[in-house]
């Protein structure tokens, strides 16, 4: 008996694509509770920054060569890019310590291990 094949494209099995897209899913259903002005403003911007990691790292899976790290290195620098608005979200009352800790460790995890990966495609 044949096994199935997985239908699951290639970058679906990275760790790092899983644990960026469980960041984007919560980065999503925070900024859903931030007031119109905010979410129009910092809500829009860290729901982009959260979703171009995921679709970096899917486009940089199919790549080769120089172009897998240019792209890796595009989801790094999207990770990066969502420490400040983190902060920020806490600062202005709308995330609790507690969250932006978890928050936090997540991004601080996912830029870990896109670091990894980049120097893994050298």
């Amino acid at each position: 008996m044949e096994k199935a094949e997985d239908p699951r494209y290639d970058f679906q099995r990275l760790e790092v694509y899983r644990k960026a897209l469980d960041f984007a899913e919560r980065v999503f259903r925070l900024t859903e509770e931030f007031s119109p002005k905010i979410q129009h403003s910092l809500g829009d911007q860290f729901r982009r920054a959260a979703l171009s990691v995921c679709n970096n790292v899917a486009e940089g899976a199919q790549k080769r060569g120089p172009s897998k790290r240019q792209f890796y290195g595009y989801a790094l620098d999207s990770a990066r890019e969502c420490v400040p608005m983190i902060e920020l979200a806490h600062r202005l009352g709308l995330l609790a310590k507690d969250s932006e800790v978890t928050l936090s460790s997540e991004c601080f995890h996912i830029c870990n291990m896109l670091y990894r990966l980049i120097q893994s495609t050298s």
